[in-house]
């Protein structure tokens, strides 16, 4: 069963960092591409960044140059840095396969706010 944990989200300052990570499990993770996906209140859910199984990346362009997606496939972890935050990065974060699945996680709350 394909199960999606996320974490590390919280309430940051604008100009401030988080590092979020997904421990997955259930599938064969190093033979997938991930995604992270966030969804702000009243919005459709987006995607923000994509890593391929052999670690080619892939950005929108509202967190090119101030996020990254990194791998750690011994861990079955996908993680998103997030630095230089700002107030419209405010959202749910979820993590899941590029294209997605139909198993969502729980999501993780980040909030960007002075």
């Amino acid at each position: 069963q394909v199960q999606l944990v996320e974490s590390g989200g919280g309430l940051v300052q604008p100009g401030g960092s988080l590092r979020l990570s997904c421990a997955a499990s259930g599938f064969t993770f190093s033979r997938y591409a991930m995604g992270w996906y966030r969804q702000a209140p009243g919005k459709q859910r987006e995607l923000v960044a994509r890593i391929t199984s052999g670690g080619t990346t892939n950005y929108d362009d509202s967190v090119k140059g101030r996020f990254t997606i990194p791998r750690d496939n011994a861990k079955n972890t996908v993680y998103l840095q997030m630095n230089s935050l700002k107030p419209e990065d405010t959202a749910v974060y979820y993590c899941n396969g590029y294209p997605p699945t139909p198993y969502w996680g729980q999501g993780t709350q980040v909030t960007v706010s002075s």
